[in-house]
């Protein structure tokens, strides 16, 4: 059982948590990065299969290759809104990496063979190795705003450029980009929900009962 007080802080750290672009160069404790890693390794995972690692980036070279990959992403991505200018704008006016001025950045994988051919649970659903790595990433975005951390998840970049970059086999999976460092301004709101882009739809809307588009 858990107290009034740890409750709290559970839900707290679960709403205050957000995705941060902006990082200052102090570095990092290593017990904090330990604390992040160690959340992430505990994650649940189907078939207790693991399939995750960590690729800790810190050094300013890798990091400004990492941070070409995703700019050329952002780029390619910008063509989407071309007929509405006024969203093109305001997409490429976004901070939407922070690969250069984070301290670490760290690249977290999928080895979909990690346990074999027949892992339990995940004969029917295969993806189901990669829910179990989004499951450790999320545990490190709520260890990281538990330590005092702002964390951002990079989704802009080819695959490919990423396992050249960071030398990963060409089997395993790297499924996210995450700056982590200090911040001076750790939003109250999500970045896209601040600057317009979309809003936070209505839970009472997404839910049904028994069946879908059964209002609950």
């Amino acid at each position: 059982m858990f107290s009034e007080e740890e409750k709290d802080a559970v839900y707290k750290v679960i709403y205050n948590r957000r995705d941060v672009r902006s990082f200052l160069p102090t570095p990092i404790p290593e017990d904090a990065i330990h604390n992040i890693l160690r959340a992430a390794h505990h994650a649940p995972s189907v078939g207790f299969m693991q399939p995750w690692n960590f690729i800790i980036v810190s050094s300013d070279e890798t990091k400004e290759k990492l941070a070409w990959a995703a700019d050329k992403e952002r780029r390619a991505l910008a063509i989407h809104y071309e007929d509405e200018g006024e969203k093109e704008t305001k997409f490429l006016g976004l901070k939407i990496q922070g690969l250069r001025e984070a301290p670490i950045t760290i690249c977290v994988t999928c080895d979909p063979t990690r346990g074999g051919s027949h892992v339990l649970g995940r004969n029917s659903i295969p993806e189901t190795d990669m829910l179990s790595t989004a499951c450790a990433i999320q545990n490190m975005w709520l260890a990281a705003c538990a330590e005092g951390l702002a964390m951002g998840w990079v989704s802009f970049y080819k695959k490919n450029d990423v396992r050249d970059i960071l030398n990963i086999p060409p089997h395993v999976e790297p499924i996210a980009l995450l700056s982590i460092g200090y911040t001076e301004s750790y939003p109250t709101a999500p970045i896209l929900e601040t600057a317009n882009w979309e809003k936070r739809r209505s839970l009472d809307d997404l839910i049904f009962t028994d069946q879908w588009d059964h209002k609950y």
